[in-house]
């Protein structure tokens, strides 16, 4: 229910935007109405919705009552989205450690990581883990070194085919499920524990087993 209204304020909210700029005659209600709608918005914990709104008032009518109000509004919005952006980035890295940790305890005991993070619960995870904002972590284990030399004292080099997965990649991509962003939408990527700074995983090392 309570995302259901939410999905109708911001269909309000974009009937709004585009009857602002779609709008041939210079309604005198149109910049009030905005703020409202921002206003509210923001009330409601959507702040980085109202910032986008009351940039967009600002930019329309710079020179009305409405977009002051909202120019002084914003200062405000700023400081609460950059808060709220630290908490959840702060909510990310504690939950993406504690799944860390619990992968960690699983190889010690099973010698390898699981096949998917369903896997964790219940012994070492309560529940399948999500971001934040209720979102899966995407997760992919692999077997770092598929094919393995073996050294031998005499005769041509004999090769191994590995099974364990003893290497994963854990990736949360943001409150919009997409590669790349930037605040909330940023991705957070972790390969085999550590943290990951490319902008993308390198490739899976073929071929791997099936299983």
């Amino acid at each position: 229910m309570v995302r259901a209204m939410h999905l109708v304020r911001t269909a309000s909210a974009l009937v709004l935007l585009l009857t602002l700029v779609g709008c041939s005659s210079e309604d005198p209600r149109l910049p009030t109405n905005l703020y409202e709608e921002a206003r509210k918005l923001n009330l409601e914990g959507r702040s980085l919705e109202a910032r986008a709104m009351m940039k967009q008032l600002m930019e329309r009518y710079p020179d009305s009552e409405a977009a002051q109000q909202a120019k002084r509004d914003l200062y405000l919005i700023e400081a609460f989205v950059n808060r709220d952006l630290a908490d959840r980035q702060k909510q990310v890295r504690a939950a993406m450690k504690r799944v860390t940790d619990a992968l960690i305890r699983y190889r010690g005991k099973k010698g390898e990581y699981p096949l998917s993070l369903g896997g964790l619960v219940p012994d070492y995870l309560d529940q399948v883990p999500e971001t934040p904002w209720g979102h899966p972590f995407l997760y992919r284990a692999y077997v770092a070194r598929p094919i393995e030399d073996l050294p031998t004292k005499r005769g041509p080099a004999r090769q191994r085919f590995n099974t364990k997965l003893d290497g994963y990649y854990l990736a949360c991509l943001g409150t919009d499920l997409q590669p790349g962003g930037e605040g909330l939408a940023a991705d957070t990527l972790i390969k085999d524990g550590a943290p990951w700074g490319e902008s993308a995983f390198p490739p899976v090392p073929q071929p791997q087993p099936v299983r």
